[in-house]
Formats: structure tokens, C-alpha cells, sequence
């Protein structure tokens, strides 16, 4: 028990002298899974909303095709990605692979699904009464759909926030196509994945405790603004 508690003493100085790395790999972190989430957002939630609230043929194999797509897992969005951008690959002339973009492009695709299930079903459940609303005031469905995402706001943000929450927290995705490179592509979890398996307990540690301080501060910001709204 004794290297445990060393451990946690150690990661607390880490992180309160500022350490240079460990500075760089958060920073590093918030950047891309920050990148993906708006980028997934701006798509998704528009998509979901007017999906939830129109009607049409198959809608409920397509809830079910929506809702398996939002669990897949992240090694095999980073397989795809890599794929994708490969040498040999259709986009292997723009050398994305081993970068920064290629992390954001693997996160982003991998919390759209995540974000479009959970819009999806938002406005499917909720979405129905605004609609009619909108209706009565002679709102198309772009208009609609605006004002689907105003009075969903809260919940959006919620949604918005679990998605960050998965791509910060996610460790396949980003080491297949991002290489965790020292210095460039080096995120919070695959430091913390390798730390561990090289037995560097103290900066996984630290590490750890700032993916969960992370979690908390996003967390918090939301509930505080539910809670003025």
C-alpha cells in the first residue's frame, strides 16, 4: 500500500508545480476532444432534431440503427480513420495520420453518433409539442428546428457534455491514429495507459485526477446553468 499512497503524493506535487509535460498533454487533451465535440455538435444536433420530429418510412429500424452506432467502440472508429488516412489510403496524400487533425477527425466521428442518438431521441420524445406550437405559427422546418434546439437547450448541453466527456476519456481511437507521440500527439489517456504499463504511477495518477477535475468543472458549469435557467 505504501507505493500507492507514494504515488498520490508524488502526482500532487506534479500538479502543483505545474509540471511542463503534464501541462502540455492536457492542454493537448482539451484541445482535440474540445475540437471533436463542437464539431460534432454543430452537425449532429440539427440532424437529430429534425430526424426526431419527422416522420417517415423505416423510422423504426432507423432508431435502432442510431442507437447501435452510438456505442460503437473506439478502436473501431480509430481503425477507420486510420484506414481512411493511410498512405495507401483515399486521403493519404495529405499526410493526416500521426497528427493532431487526425485525432480530432477520429474523435469527432466517434461522439457524431453519440450526439445525434441522444438529440434524436430528445426531440423524438419532446420534440412533438414545440412542433405543433411552431406549426400554429406558421414556422418552417428550418424554424422549427431552431426553436426545437432553444427550448431543448438545457438538455442539449447535457448531451453536449457526456460527448466531451467520451472523447476525453477515450484511449483507442486517439492511439491508433494519433501514434501518442512525446511532445505531439500525446493525450491524457494514452499517457496514463502507458505510465501504467511502464510502472510510473505518479503521473498516471496525476493525470487521472485531472481527467476527473476535468469531468467535474464541465459537469458543474451545466448544472449551475440549469439551475439559473
Amino acid at each position: 500500500m505504501d507505493y500507492i499512497t507514494q504515488g498520490f503524493k508524488e502526482a500532487i506535487k506534479l500538479l502543483i508545480s505545474l509540471d511542463k509535460e503534464v501541462f502540455k498533454i492536457v492542454s493537448l487533451s482539451i484541445l482535440v476532444s474540445t475540437s471533436a465535440t463542437v464539431f460534432a455538435s454543430l452537425i449532429s444536433i440539427p440532424l437529430g432534431v429534425y430526424f426526431g420530429i419527422k416522420r417517415f418510412k423505416g423510422k423504426r429500424m432507423f432508431s435502432r440503427i442510431t442507437y447501435t452506432m452510438m456505442s460503437v467502440p473506439s478502436v473501431v472508429v480509430g481503425l477507420v480513420v486510420a484506414i481512411i488516412l493511410s498512405r495507401r489510403g483515399p486521403f493519404g496524400q495529405f499526410d493526416l495520420l500521426y497528427t493532431k487533425k487526425a485525432m480530432i477527425i477520429a474523435q469527432t466521428l466517434l461522439v457524431m453518433p453519440l450526439v445525434f442518438g441522444l438529440t434524436y431521441g430528445l426531440a423524438k420524445s419532446r420534440g412533438d409539442i414545440i412542433e405543433r406550437v411552431a406549426f400554429t405559427l406558421g414556422a418552417n422546418k428550418f424554424h422549427t428546428v431552431t426553436l426545437i434546439i432553444r427550448e431543448l437547450k438545457i438538455d442539449i448541453l447535457v448531451n453536449i457534455a457526456t460527448a466531451f466527456s467520451r472523447a476525453i476519456s477515450e484511449v483507442g481511437a486517439v492511439m491508433i491514429v494519433g501514434g501518442n507521440i512525446k511532445g505531439y500527439t500525446r493525450v491524457i489517456t494514452t499517457t496514463i495507459s502507458m505510465m501504467n504499463s511502464m510502472g510510473d504511477y505518479p503521473m498516471a495518477i496525476a493525470l487521472g485526477l485531472v481527467l476527473i477535475l476535468i469531468s467535474f468543472v464541465i459537469h458543474s458549469i451545466i448544472y449551475s446553468y440549469s439551475q439559473e435557467d
